[in-house]
């Protein structure tokens, strides 16, 4: 069967249109594109089989093209209804990958199409949300027969999959791609930061400077947003659980407070922790009119939508991603993208400049864990330092920049404790 027989997606017609949006995420994706070409000259994945669970859009669909260039038989689904890009998908389908999603399915539907996507019994998985762990270990672990492991993308998932590994009921090893420098100190933070603002702003199409944008989380993501808010001239106030944290929003120039303080004065509310019903009925009734609240953690639970419909007297559709629900009393309160990943699904992501360093690690994770995959066992482990040093080193290799070396002298001196 051809990719076009087994794939399930909206309309291969769409596909001229994937395929330049391919092409100019790959032409500004220098660190993948090196690597590209090792894979196709050491063949890593030749023979295997590699399914993908990412948010399908250029930047993703060059990294399947990547793997499959390392002799892959690869298929990809998406992780977010909203984010999937039908002329991505078709683009691919030409490009000889299976593809099973389109944009925004039933919620049975997108499970079913993941399911789909891990029906061809993979080597190896790239996942992102534990999406895929998550039903090899629960509704079909009939389908992980021939699982080596996979590399897992998101703060969500390494949760999840840790909360596995500490159940003892991990079944395959597990990259932490997330956790990687590479990944974290660029991916979360300038990419999470960019593309947020990105997303809200060609959806609202208003003013962030000036409004006080409350940021829920000082993770890495959090710290990105907060940075942007406050670049765009917002006045920027963070909420956190974690006292270690809330000193650092605190040493970085925002205020801190509790988000029953901040519900009351915030205008725009961003959440990014990784947990649920950080907004919830009792912030929902003292906000703002008019206040717009967004998410871009994984899932769509961070504020508590059932709680917010049953404050509410009508809920409709005022823009495109923007729904507004009224509340009994008359305010009104903006949800946009459906509470989903707001940088995704209003909008394109992150660069393709900083999804270059991410997906790169994605890759040569993946290379890793095919390689070791019996050494390491049934756990979450993190990226070797070796790789994500040879990331950077790329990096710096594509944007011409040079850096020093240690002398011998040096490198010895800080390996001996005896030295003057």
């Amino acid at each position: 069967m051809t990719a076009l027989e087994k794939s399930i997606i909206n309309d291969i017609a769409l596909a001229p249109e994937g395929h330049l949006k391919i092409d100019w995420a790959s032409a500004h994706m220098p660190v993948l594109n090196r690597i590209r070409e090792q894979f196709e000259k050491e063949l890593p994945f030749k023979g295997l089989k590699v399914t993908i669970s990412l948010h399908l859009e250029a930047k993703t669909a060059y990294l399947a093209k990547v793997i499959k260039a390392g002799g892959a038989d690869v298929t990809i689904t998406g992780s977010n209804p909203l984010s999937t890009q039908d002329d991505v998908c078709a683009a691919l389908v030409e490009d000889g990958i299976t593809v099973f999603a389109k944009y925004n399915p039933e919620p049975q539907e997108f499970k079913e199409l993941n399911i789909k996507a891990l029906e061809s019994k993979p080597d190896l998985v790239i996942d992102d949300g534990g999406d895929l762990a998550t039903i090899l270990h629960n509704d079909r672990p009939d389908l992980r027969e021939n699982l080596r492991g996979g590399a897992e993308e998101t703060t969500t998932g390494i949760i999840r999959l840790k909360a596995m590994e500490k159940d003892g009921t991990l079944q395959f090893p597990m990259v932490a791609v997330n956790d990687a420098f590479c990944k974290y100190l660029f991916d979360n933070r300038y990419g999470t930061g960019q593309s947020v603002f990105d997303g809200i702003n060609r959806t609202t199409n208003l003013v962030v400077a000036g409004k006080t944008v409350v940021v829920v989380g000082y993770g890495w993501c959090g710290k990105g947003v907060a940075m942007r808010a406050k670049g765009l001239g917002a006045n920027v106030i963070v909420t956190e659980v974690d006292a270690i944290k809330a000193v650092e929003a605190y040493m970085d120039g925002f205020h801190v407070m509790p988000m029953l303080e901040a519900a009351k004065v915030g205008e725009f509310f961003i959440t990014v922790t990784g947990n649920r019903d950080c907004i919830r009925g009792e912030h929902y009734e003292v906000m703002k009119d008019g206040a717009i609240l967004s998410n871009a953690g994984h899932f769509d639970v961070e504020f508590n939508k059932p709680e917010l419909a049953a404050l509410s007297s009508s809920i409709r559709t005022v823009r495109k991603n923007i729904e507004e629900y009224k509340l009994k009393d008359g305010r009104s309160i903006y949800v946009l993208a459906e509470g989903r990943l707001v940088n995704l699904a209003a909008g394109d992501g992150h660069p393709a400049e900083i999804m270059d360093t991410t997906f790169a690690l994605q890759a040569l994770g993946l290379r890793y864990v095919n390689e070791n995959y019996a050494a390491i066992g049934k756990q979450v482990v993190n990226v070797p330092y070796e790789i994500d040093d040879q990331v950077a080193r790329y990096k710096l290799d594509s944007l011409g920049i040079k850096i020093d070396k240690l002398t011998d002298e040096q490198i010895a001196y800080l390996d001996s404790w005896k030295e003057d």
